[in-house]
């Protein structure tokens, strides 16, 4: 599935229509009036998303924290005096729906780079095409694996899977934990990743063991490592057989959205869930996140989410770089700005780069309670 670049599978309510007419400058350079599109070269933005069943509370808070800034943006004069044409390109997160959106970016005159692209799975799939040459940069994926980027056309500015361990690793410390399993929500996922994330559970003194299908149904560690969906995670905790008055902590990584699971009644007493995110609290004081609050509550309908939060930090981080470029906006004006790597300050939120690799990144930890509460 390649739908291009409609956005009417996920945005349907009243305040979806009415954040579709906000960011209607947004919509294919074909929309643009003609008069508009002749006062400078247009400018457009894509954006490939995951709306698969496994990754679509994800990616489309995501995707609608991206539209609600790049629609904010539009309405304080867009770059250069216009407005950016933002292109969403939903996928299934198949292989060859996700070449088929990469290469309609591509072929669009006026898109200038890539941004925010999300899920995990679905950004390695992009940033794997970006190796075979491309000429548009990938900026702020949802991507937390480590990656070489031997073409340097991807620019993580998310903190990866090493550091959000390091954070929970550090909570855990204090608790006087030093071991913990480690479950994949599925074998793919476990092919894919399983090396890095131990390799990073080591990094930071944690002892780890991968916990197979049959091991789901006993009594796990008193600390359990959760990398895949959310509705995957809703399945493992409500299968979870523990001893009467035992406790366990599930920690899950990045892609799992709390507010989605508390829906899904995936709150236990005695399984708290803990979610890494690689943003600040949505409830946060920092500029940055104020914005963001202050465009959903004006745009959109629905409360804050982290993955909402950083599709809005990502877009805005594309709009600081694109319009840093000097002389004409172009695909290679774009990524040579990217290349430069400067350091960007979004309201508090702090982009840096030690060689290729974000420097430090803010990783926060809110907790699904038993009686439903979210916390943090």
């Amino acid at each position: 599935m390649f739908r291009h670049p409609s956005f009417q599978s996920t945005l349907t309510a009243p305040g979806r229509r009415a954040l579709l007419r906000a960011a209607g400058a947004c919509a294919a350079a074909g929309a643009l009036p003609r008069a508009l599109a002749q006062e400078g070269r247009p400018i457009a933005v894509a954006q490939i998303v995951d709306l698969s069943a496994r990754h679509q509370d994800v990616g489309r808070d995501f995707l609608i924290g991206s539209r609600a800034a790049w629609a904010d943006l539009n309405t304080r004069g867009g770059l250069r005096g216009q407005p950016v044409q933002h292109l969403g390109l939903e996928t299934d997160g198949s292989p060859a729906a996700i070449q088929a959106a990469w290469q309609a970016a591509h072929q669009n005159p006026a898109c200038v780079a890539l941004s925010g692209c999300a899920g995990d799975s679905a950004a390695a799939a992009v940033a794997q095409l970006q190796a075979g040459g491309s000429t548009l940069a990938l900026a702020a994926p949802w991507l937390h694996r480590q990656w070489q980027d031997e073409g340097d056309t991807v620019f993580s500015i998310f903190p990866g899977y090493q550091a959000q361990i390091g954070h929970a690793v550090r909570s855990l410390a204090a608790m006087g934990v030093q071991q913990a399993g480690v479950v994949f929500a599925h074998p793919g996922l476990q092919q894919q990743l399983q090396a890095g994330v131990l390799q990073a559970g080591t990094a930071m003194g944690l002892r780890t063991q991968v916990l197979t299908a049959a091991q789901r149904r006993t009594a796990p560690p008193a600390i359990v490592l959760f990398v895949g969906g959310t509705p995957e995670l809703h399945d493992y905790v409500a299968r979870l057989e523990l001893p009467r008055g035992r406790q366990c902590y599930v920690v899950a990584l990045a892609d799992v959205n709390l507010q989605v699971l508390a829906q899904l009644g995936g709150a236990r007493h005695n399984v708290p869930v803990i979610a890494t995110q690689p943003v600040p609290l949505v409830t946060a004081g920092l500029p940055i996140v104020r914005a963001y609050r202050e465009v959903m509550g004006r745009l959109y309908d629905e409360p804050p989410s982290p993955q909402g939060l950083a599709g809005f930090i990502a877009a805005r981080y594309t709009a600081e770089v694109l319009a840093s470029v000097a002389g004409p906006l172009t695909r290679a004006s774009a990524l040579a700005a990217f290349r430069q790597r400067r350091e960007v300050h979004l309201g508090g939120y702090v982009v840096a780069y030690q060689g290729r690799r974000p420097a430090g990144g803010l990783v926060t930890q809110s907790m699904l309670a038993g009686d439903g509460r979210i916390v943090g």
